[in-house]
């Protein structure tokens, strides 16, 4: 019987890289790790409607970056960008 092996864990590197990108020492991981998480779940369940394939989060230096790949960018902008200064308040 053959092995399995996890399809993201496969291409990390090769042709994917990873959902998040920033680096932290070992008092920081847990937490930021668990943001990073809680932060996906919101936005995943906030953004249902917008067909979202792909959260990305970035952290350098005090600044946390969150880019969102979706197929329908007017619903998470919204009508002159009232929709994305609601989620940058919320988040």
């Amino acid at each position: 019987m053959g092995q399995k092996v996890s399809p993201v864990g496969l291409r990390i590197g090769i042709n994917k890289g990873w959902e998040s990108n920033w680096y932290a020492d070992n008092k920081n991981f847990a937490k930021y790790l668990k943001n990073d998480y809680e932060i996906r779940k919101f936005l995943e369940k906030r953004l249902s409607g917008a067909a979202v394939s792909n959260i990305l989060i970035e952290r350098s230096a005090g600044k946390t970056e969150i880019i969102i790949n979706t197929a329908k960018p007017g619903v998470v902008i919204g009508h002159g960008g009232d929709e994305i200064e609601k989620l940058k308040n919320l988040i």
